[in-house]
């Protein structure tokens, strides 16, 4: 289902004064609206001069638990099969089997760690200017995408089906300006809500910085 914007909650601003350099490993909030920091976030790009971060997202954990479930079972059905037929020839599996087994399982290792590696180094960024959205499928494959936050016109929140439901899960879709009319979606999100509270709160900050600015 879609939910259009929630009422603004009332939130401390996270950055009244501006500084005048841009730092290139700030602290991040990682998790929901208003958690203490947990960790250091090294972002991938740069932030502009007296850029800030007031949030750092990662996919729900339902992106990651069930294939890991099911490498496991893809892995390990073939192994109780093929014992079952060595059983059933009456063959002792010996030294070959063995080989077999331990290359099946590294395999399911393997696609166990890439998935991994895939969920942590897939995060959103929101600062005080833009949405950041980075992609990592392997170590040499980087994907970065950024929207301005005085660009994006409408947000919308997209929740499909019983878990994204039960679980408070699903995406943000934000429709950029310009003449592509691209949209920028953050898929996934857990609390997808709060995240577009967030956005919709700094966005509306940032154009009324703007238009002072201008005045």
């Amino acid at each position: 289902m879609s939910e259009s914007n929630p009422p603004e909650t009332e939130r401390p601003d996270p950055t009244p004064e501006r500084s005048a350099t841009a730092t290139s490993t700030p602290q991040a909030t990682v998790g929901k609206l208003g958690d203490p920091q947990v960790q250091n976030y090294k972002l991938h790009v740069p932030l502009q001069a007296g850029e800030q971060v007031i949030m750092v997202r990662k996919k729900h954990w339902m992106f990651l638990v069930p294939n890991t479930l099911l490498n496991f079972i893809l892995a390990l059905i073939p192994v109780i099969l093929l014992v079952k037929f060595l059983d059933l020839v009456g063959v002792s599996g010996g030294k070959p089997a063995t080989i077999i087994y331990l290359v099946w399982f590294l395999i399911f290792i393997f696609c166990s760690a890439i998935d991994w590696y895939r969920y942590y180094n897939d995060t959103w960024v929101i600062t005080d200017q833009r949405v950041i959205d980075t992609r990592r499928k392997s170590p040499f494959d980087l994907q970065v995408s950024t929207a301005d936050l005085v660009n994006i016109q409408e947000m919308t929140v997209r929740r499909k089906g019983i878990f994204q439901t039960m679980l408070d899960y699903g995406d943000v879709v934000c429709e950029t300006a310009g003449s592509d009319h691209n949209d920028f979606t953050i898929t996934g999100v857990p609390n997808p809500r709060e995240v577009q509270a967030l956005v919709d709160k700094e966005r509306d900050r940032e154009r009324t910085r703007g238009r002072t600015l201008l005045s």
